[in-house]
């Protein structure tokens, strides 16, 4: 029968859905009995239905978190806080790990911490994602850009009515840091903006646009 160790050598990665467990079992005649022991034991942790990750001593890596959001609930990407974090564009170290999604509004407390998301209409999803390398493999996230639009689109507490109000915003209640948000491309942003169909997303565009050009 297989043990955890021929598990570990079955598979390079630290996290496995229920599928390429079933698989890796494939001697058991009960697999989800095995698993249920597998993870009474330790050997693996239950992140939700479904997915799991092996236990401490059998990972090669930390877990990433970011990475992990893209699995524990999809079609998703990590955005709002988290991915303004990630950027660098405000300061603080978000707990929760944020994403948005096509699908409804969710939130998992799990062994690894909160994952929530928040739901984005389809042609409002797609334009400004891209994947980048994280600590433990490849992870779905917003642009700094597009990062941004969604956050100034999810926020309800914020209705700008003219670019003005967009200073205290981003500079005190935020908290975005200047000299990145200088980093940021004022065109990516309109192409998002145009996506978007945003009264609010667009009044961010020319906002950064105005202060690229020396306007604010």
């Amino acid at each position: 029968m297989m043990t955890t160790m021929d598990m570990r050598r079955g598979t390079r990665s630290d996290v496995l859905d229920y599928q390429q467990l079933t698989g890796l079992l494939g001697d058991y005649a009960k697999p989800r009995d095995r698993i249920g022991a597998l993870t009474a034991r330790g050997d693996l942790v239950r992140v939700r239905k479904g997915l799991y990750v092996f236990g401490e001593p059998w990972r090669r890596r930390a877990v990433d978190r970011l990475q992990l959001a893209n699995l524990v609930y999809g079609p998703s990407y990590v955005s709002l806080d988290s991915a303004l974090a990630l950027h660098g564009l405000t300061p603080e170290r978000v707990e929760e790990v944020t994403s948005v999604t096509t699908g409804v509004r969710r939130r998992f407390d799990t062994p690894f911490g909160v994952f929530s998301y928040t739901p984005l209409p389809p042609h409002r999803y797609a334009p400004g994602m891209a994947w980048r390398e994280g600590e433990g493999g490849p992870v779905l996230a917003a642009t700094p850009e597009k990062a941004l639009a969604d956050k100034v689109w999810t926020d309800k507490r914020f209705y700008p009515g003219r670019l003005g109000d967009f200073d205290a915003y981003l500079f005190d209640d935020l908290r975005v840091d200047p000299e990145r948000l200088e980093t940021l491309d004022p065109e990516r942003l309109n192409a998002i903006a145009r996506a978007y169909g945003s009264k609010k997303v667009t009044l961010l565009a020319r906002w950064l646009a105005r202060r690229a050009e020396g306007g604010a």
